[in-house]
């Protein structure tokens, strides 16, 4: 059974850093695309970033140069690394892994979230 799991959130303070990890079991996604989602509280689910199965990544446009994402097949994982980290960057980070290779909006199979919390 395919199953996506994330990990390394938690509470940090503002200008600090994470770094959140999907990993996935039950399937290999080389072919896939993954994308990292997150959601604030009382407000809806939004794209972070992508990673295609090329390794071309889509970002969302406000987050590009403090977030980074990046995958290690070998490993059937992907990183979101958030550097400069401020409280409104806190909410429930998702990873989704598409259906192909491409970055398809909302549509996947959907990890079961982790919590990030910045204080200011």
């Amino acid at each position: 059974q395919e199953q996506l799991v994330e990990s390394g959130g938690g509470l940090v303070q503002a200008g600090g850093s994470l770094k959140l990890s999907c990993a996935a079991s039950g399937t290999v996604f080389g072919s896939n695309a993954i994308s990292w989602y997150r959601q604030p509280p009382g407000t809806r689910r939004d794209l972070v970033a992508c990673i295609m199965s090329s390794g071309r990544t889509v970002y969302d446009e406000f987050l590009k140069g403090r977030f980074t994402i990046s995958r290690d097949n070998a490993k059937n994982t992907v990183y979101l690394e958030m550097n400069s980290l401020k409280p409104e960057d806190t909410g429930v980070y998702y990873c989704l892994r598409s259906p192909n290779s491409a970055c398809v909006y909302l549509q996947g199979t959907w990890g079961q979230g982790t919590q990030v919390t910045v204080s200011s």
